[in-house]
């Protein structure tokens, strides 16, 4: 997993509330268990019309907003049916960071394993966010996790609050395997020690 410290770009504006993973990922792209190529159906149903044509209204098809890696999202982002296909569909199609005022639980807890950083903001912190994301690629957001801060093109900050352990997993790019793997040398002298007390198991 790709480590998250900084990062700093254009955020895009999606002005909804209650978006569900099927809007995220509808249902007939799940076939994979790749985590690759999922960027192209990402909110499928609102970046095409009925004849596969981009919808040129939808913000992630505007070209100020084409190449965001931050998401700026109404409430109860990633409600809806559990997949995981909806932040490994994100990923894929550059965004590292979403905010909101609120995710659904195994939405959020599903960006963490996946290198996406998922932050809590209030409603007047994200209509400010709202602001700024609006000006399009004459402004920039800068997210310092470290630091725990949001920064706003005209100097603004923003804190947030963060669980320490998945802080320190996504600044060391660690997911569930990789938290394994850490330990390896524990598991291995523990593995040395059972076979030298129990022989025969």
């Amino acid at each position: 997993m790709d480590k998250f410290t900084t990062l700093t770009g254009v955020a895009a504006p999606l002005h909804l509330v209650n978006v569900d993973t099927d809007m995220i990922i509808p249902a007939r792209y799940l076939k994979t268990i790749k985590r690759t190529g999922l960027g192209k159906s990402l909110f499928y149903e609102l970046r095409y019309n009925e004849d596969g044509s981009e919808n040129p209204n939808f913000v992630l098809n505007k070209p100020a907003y084409r190449n965001a890696q931050i998401l700026i999202a109404g409430d109860n982002f990633g409600c809806g049916s559990s997949r995981e296909h909806a932040p490994w569909a994100l990923l894929d199609h550059g965004i590292r960071c979403v905010i909101s005022t609120s995710f659904a639980d195994i939405f959020y807890n599903n960006c963490f394993k996946n290198g996406i950083l998922p932050i809590k903001v209030t409603h007047e912190q994200l209509q400010a966010l709202f602001d700024d994301a609006s000006r399009g690629s004459n402004a920039t957001v800068s997210v310092d996790l470290e630091s725990q801060t949001i920064k706003g093109p005209d100097g603004g900050t923003i804190s947030f609050e963060i669980d320490p352990f998945r802080k320190h997993c996504l600044l060391n790019g660690l997911d569930d395997i990789g938290l394994t793997e850490a330990k390896a040398g524990v598991i291995q002298s523990y593995e040395t020690r059972l076979a030298a007390e129990r022989p025969w198991a």
